[in-house]
């Protein structure tokens, strides 16, 4: 673009406006700024590769060069952070169990997120690679939802209820581990081992936790 007038400052500083309104001004430690001719879109340049840039509605973007991260805040307050993909931030996420246990094993697995999103009243997004999200409430509570449409629900006081694609349902507390069937079917696995599955036949069956029989009647 053509440029109508260029002025050196004597702190080493040189603006330059373009015909096209814009304006460029260029400092002595290689960051440099433009001005766009709306006088309201501002774009920075910093001497390490960060991009800050400021649009006409006061959304702010800010482009980190070493980390290759985004952070952009809007004007309502909202705040979404995004990574690249596998490089920013560590999440602890939970992982279906691959040994095909009747419940949702406490195995752990490390997920890298590649988005984060701060609403303004507290409330935190995370996006992972493979398109699970995570909400963080302000009450403590968390809700993970899955691809594959599993939905995980996390309480204050620990307690986990887990809903699956397939109609079944799944509550963890300190004291069971209970799984609901769309047939009517509840089984339920105490902290001491003892199985108890009801039938909507009504039919009860127990056992302990060696497997043993111990109860098997229709109420």
């Amino acid at each position: 673009e053509e440029i109508q007038r260029e002025t050196a400052y004597p702190d080493g500083k040189v603006e330059k406006v373009l015909k096209n309104g814009c304006h460029l001004i260029f400092f002595p430690n290689g960051t440099w700024k433009k001005v766009g001719s709306d006088g309201k879109t501002i774009t920075i340049t910093f001497f390490n590769g960060d991009v800050k840039q400021i649009m006409p509605d006061q959304t702010v973007i800010y482009y980190y060069a070493d980390a290759r991260t985004t952070h952009t805040t809007y004007s309502d307050g909202l705040e979404v952070l995004q990574f690249s993909n596998g490089q920013i931030g560590k999440e602890i996420i939970q992982s279906n169990c691959q040994n095909y246990c009747p419940f949702v094993c406490n195995k752990h697995i490390v997920s890298k997120y590649i988005s984060e999103k701060h609403y303004p009243d507290g409330k935190k997004e995370i996006t992972f690679p493979d398109q699970t999200i995570k909400n963080l409430f302000t009450d403590g509570q968390e809700e993970s939802i899955f691809p594959d449409g599993t939905i995980v629900r996390v309480q204050r006081d620990g307690s986990k209820t887990i809903e699956f694609n397939n109609g079944q349902r799944e509550l963890h507390t300190s004291q069971f581990k209970r799984r609901e069937y769309p047939d009517g079917t509840v089984k339920t696995v105490y902290m001491n081992g003892q199985q108890e599955t009801k039938y909507v036949s009504g039919r009860v069956r127990v056992k302990d936790k060696d497997g043993n029989i111990i109860i098997d009647m229709k109420l």
